[in-house]
């Protein structure tokens, strides 16, 4: 399977650093982000704790929503040997591709998309408070988009106890000529998904497609921090 990568982050306009991380293992096809949260340094050692306690998990042959677990409880007993410290979070949101399986597991509202015959969607479903007014019909997604609880997540690694964590999972196929993007919502804060899809879908290098992505989100305001990871399936 020959898989071609595009990445970059980016602190944003109006932040002066960056909790957002990703992660990339090429050669067992596994790619995260991650999206840290609590102020001063905590949310970048949240996010880095989860990137580096996944990919080890995972190499030792633990399964995606096991691997997320056990970095929650990691970023967890971090904040427990810090006392009088804020409390730290990150979201999660992982994809694996093997044959022509793919299989996405998150936390949180950072997401996954794919392209597929230049059908555009998302794999992921936010766990936020605006997706579940959305779910429960009592808004509709472009009243989301503005909504002004719209940043508030209802699940992230670090925050939620093991026994309250919801890990979403979600399996299908792909095909040679197939993309997958993996975002922060620093992202899709600042633009619209049919925006999103139309950049993913143009016939140039992920790494184009990828700073592009970031150029356009740093156009429309930059407000938060912004991570894509960019993935094509070639023949």
């Amino acid at each position: 399977m020959n898989i071609a990568l595009g990445h970059t982050t980016h602190s944003g306009i109006k932040r002066d650093h960056n909790e957002d991380t990703y992660g990339v293992d090429h050669v067992n096809h596994i790619y995260l982000v991650a999206d840290g949260m609590g102020g001063h340094d905590h949310g970048e050692i949240a996010s880095a704790l989860a990137r580096d306690s996944i990919l080890h998990f995972m190499s030792q042959g633990v399964s995606q929503e096991q691997a997320i677990i056990q970095a929650n409880q990691e970023i967890i007993n971090t904040s427990l040997d810090k006392p009088g410290d804020l409390p730290m979070g990150t979201t999660i949101a992982m994809l694996t591709l093997k044959d022509n399986q793919y299989e996405c597991t998150w936390v949180g509202d950072s997401r996954v998309y794919i392209m597929c015959n230049q059908l555009f969607q998302s794999i992921s479903s936010d766990h936020s408070y605006v997706q579940e007014l959305v779910d429960q019909q009592l808004i509709t997604a472009d009243q989301a988009r503005s909504h002004p609880h719209r940043n508030v997540v209802t699940q992230a690694l670090g925050v939620t106890d093991n026994s309250e964590i919801k890990v979403a999972h979600k399996t299908g196929t792909f095909q040679p000529g197939d993309k997958f993007l993996l975002c922060s919502d620093g992202l899709t804060e600042e633009v619209d998904d049919d925006v999103i899809g139309r950049i993913l879908g143009q016939d140039i290098d992920p790494k184009e497609i990828a700073d592009q992505l970031l150029i356009q989100a740093l156009d429309n305001g930059g407000s938060d921090n912004i991570t894509v990871v960019v993935l094509s399936v070639e023949d």
